[in-house]
Formats: structure tokens, sequence, C-alpha cells
């Protein structure tokens, strides 16, 4: 099978039979050409990754990476136990290995986690034939075209688009073809990358080491693929889920990985039924309470995850912390508020249309406007806290605001039943 003829949707199906034919998926899997092979590999979940792996020989991984760009090849290998992972480098070709050491020993979550090693320097006297047959060495020993930075002094002056070699003359400097390309420390974190992305549109940035030099390129592709697994995680994380779980996993695979979270909102919601607990002779006096609580419970922690997943993402990009939330803790209260009011009024109306009951509905409203007041302030504050004490602020956040919304907004709906209702 041609790689070119291999689309996105073959990919896919080739995933979905590894994933859910564990008795096949080895056999299949040997029957592929090897640059399928590496396709496959980048795209399967972690644990359909590491089953294949285990049944199958160093020759054929090998293979498979060879086909692989050098951050590709490192991003994958980080997924494999630490002596294997060893043991598979040292087998790489010799430009690969290379290439492969290096990406490796940065941090993964820094500008160097997202750089690629194919780039060749040029100096800015040379001509175009000059650059031309250090593009063609390359492509040689890597299989890959580079990004071709000019320097000037060991300075980084620019880079030259392919299509302008295309056309230049070979005789011809190369100085008229370098445009500008951004560049950025290595060990800048990956929102001060997507920053410097933001400000100068380009399709890739330059990255600098300790002492400026060039050691590797960023490519939009790349940064974009890294921002979507982010995005997933997060998703994971609010939900209280494992990254690596996938919809293929084995049933005990999914409790594993999900009965601590389980646990933990299970404690929380004795927390909301103690409170409830209190008010036993008011709801059996006015039975219609235990109709309205759910309501006023739900829309609590809905609009929690809203400001919860406002937060997180901001959190990622650097655009607050602790010492600069008064501003956003304000807007979000004051946005709680406004909505608190709209649906408030909403479900006051309903009260009185259905249930005849005016001071039913003035409970209802007061205790929701108060419980997306609650919902704001500790779906702002809570998760800057937990990134203060050094924990993820959307696994850990998301059970104390749900604790929040539950105990705060029955303790207001049924404290003011208790009050207005007698």
């Amino acid at each position: 099978m041609a790689t070119k003829k291999f689309s996105a949707r073959d990919v896919r199906e080739l995933v979905h039979q590894m994933q859910f034919n564990k008795k096949e998926r080895v056999k299949r899997f040997l029957s592929l050409a090897p640059e399928i092979r590496a396709v496959l590999l980048c795209n399967l979940g972690k644990q359909t990754l590491n089953d294949i792996a285990r049944k199958i020989k160093d020759e054929v991984i090998i293979e498979a990476l060879n086909e692989l760009d050098p951050d590709q090849t490192t991003d994958l290998l980080r997924q494999f136990p630490k002596l294997r992972r060893h043991r598979l480098i040292s087998r790489l070709t010799r430009e690969l290995k290379n290439s492969v050491e290096l990406l490796s020993s940065f941090d993964p979550q820094t500008a160097a986690g997202l750089m690629s090693a194919d780039y060749i320097q040029i100096e800015t006297g040379e001509t175009v034939q000059a650059v031309a047959r250090k593009i063609k060495e390359h492509e040689s020993r890597t299989g890959r075209i580079p990004t071709v930075i000019a320097m000037r002094a060991n300075k980084i002056i620019g880079y030259i688009p392919g299509h302008a070699l295309a056309i230049a003359r070979p005789s011809e400097p190369i100085e008229r073809l370098i445009r500008h390309v951004p560049s950025i420390a290595h060990d800048a974190n990956h929102a001060e990358v997507l920053e410097v992305f933001r400000q100068h549109p380009h399709a890739r940035v330059v990255v600098r080491g300790k002492t400026g030099n060039v050691i590797g390129v960023i490519y939009s592709d790349d940064l974009l693929s890294r921002i979507s697994k982010h995005e997933s995680a997060s998703l994971y994380h609010l939900a209280g889920v494992r990254q690596e779980e996938t919809v293929a996993d084995s049933t005990w695979a999914k409790v594993s990985s999900r009965y601590k979270w389980l646990i933990i909102n299970l404690a929380t919601a004795f927390l909301a039924s103690f409170t409830v607990s209190l008010f036993d002779e008011t709801i059996s006096k006015y039975v219609l309470l235990a109709v309205y609580m759910p309501i006023v419970a739900g829309m609590g922690g809905n609009a929690g995850t809203q400001t919860l997943a406002v937060l997180v993402r901001g959190i990622t990009l650097n655009q607050i912390d602790l010492k600069t939330a008064w501003p956003t803790i304000s807007r979000e209260l004051l946005a709680g508020l406004i909505n608190g009011v709209i649906n408030g009024l909403i479900v006051a109306a309903i009260v009185i249309l259905f249930n005849h009951d005016l001071r039913l509905a003035l409970v209802l409203s007061i205790a929701m406007m108060t419980n997306l007041l609650v919902a704001g302030f500790f779906g702002t504050l809570v998760p800057l806290i937990m990134k203060r004490l050094g924990k993820d602020p959307a696994s850990s956040a998301t059970v104390f605001i749900t604790t929040a919304t539950d105990v705060l907004g029955f303790l207001t709906f049924l404290g003011l039943a208790t009050i207005l209702l007698r």
C-alpha cells in the first residue's frame, strides 16, 4: 500500500481495527508497509501502542521509526519504557539517532520540546547554487527538505523560502531572498511560543540555544498538534478521566482509571446530602422544595464548569494568576449576577404559572442568583489556588467547585425557604 494513497480515513479505519480487534492487531500491523506502520504508531492510543510494541521485535519498530521525522520519533519513543527506549535509540541510523538524542535532552514542555532538527544554516554571502547543494546533501542524508536559515556573524538574519530559491538564478547571491523569521529561547514555555506565532504569523519560528545559536525550528503544524492534544487532555482532566484512556480500553482499565475520582465525588455528595438533611422539617412541610432543588444545584454546577474552562485556558496561556485575579473575579461575579437574574426571572415565572406560589418563586429566584454568583467566584478562585499549590487546576478544581455550588446552593435555597415559607 503506497503512502501517498493512504488517506486520513484509511488511518482512522486502521486505528479502529487495532483498538477493537485485539487478537488480530499484531498480525494486521505486521502486514503493513513500514511507512504505514510509522503513520499508525503515531496515531494509536498509548495502551494499544504498548500492547503491539510488547509483541513485536525491535527491528520492526526501528524500520518504522526510520520513516518518521526526528521530532515525531522523539515523541513516540517517550511512550516506551526507559530501557527499551534507550535500546531503540542505539539502533537508529546515525543521523536520526543524533537528532533524537538532541531533542530528548530538552524538556518536552518547552520550545525545544516542540522543535524539529530539519534545518541548515547558510552565510549571507553564499550563492543560490551553493545553498541548493547543501539542501540536496541534507535531503540525501535525512530524506527531508530542511528550512534554510541565513546567518551573519553567528546571528540569525532570516530564512529563505523554498519557492524563492526555485526561481532564482544559480549564481545569484541569496541576500535579497532572505525573509524575516522570528526566534525564541529554547526554554520558553508553550504559551510563549504561541504568543510569538500570534505576533508574527509565520509558518515557522527558530529556536535559540543558550548562546543564541540555532538549535531547531518550530513549525506551526507541530504547535497546532500539541495544542490540540493539550485541549484533549484538559477535557479528560475536567471529566476526571486518565488522559491515556480510550474507547477500546478493557473494563478493568476503565474502572481503575475512574474509581478514585468517583469516590471523591461520593464524599462531596454526602456533604451535600448532609446539608439537605438539616432542613428535613422544612422539606416535609413543603414538598415542592424537593422538586426544584436539583435545578438550583444543576445550574450552579454548569455555571461553575463554564467558568473553570475559561480559567484553565487562561492559566495555560499565562493570562492570569492569583495576583492578577481580581479583575477577572469581579467580571465573573457580574456575569453570574446578570445570568442569575435572567434565569431567576424565568424560573420564577414558571413557578407562578404552574404552582401559583409567589413566595416559592421568590425563594427559587434568589437562590438561583446566589448560586450563580457562587459558581463565578469559586470557578475563578479555586483553579488559581490549585495552580499556586502546584496542582493541576483542571483535574483538582472541579470537585471543590461542584461541592461549593451544591452545598451553598442547597443552603441558600432551603435556608430561605425555612425563613420565608413558614
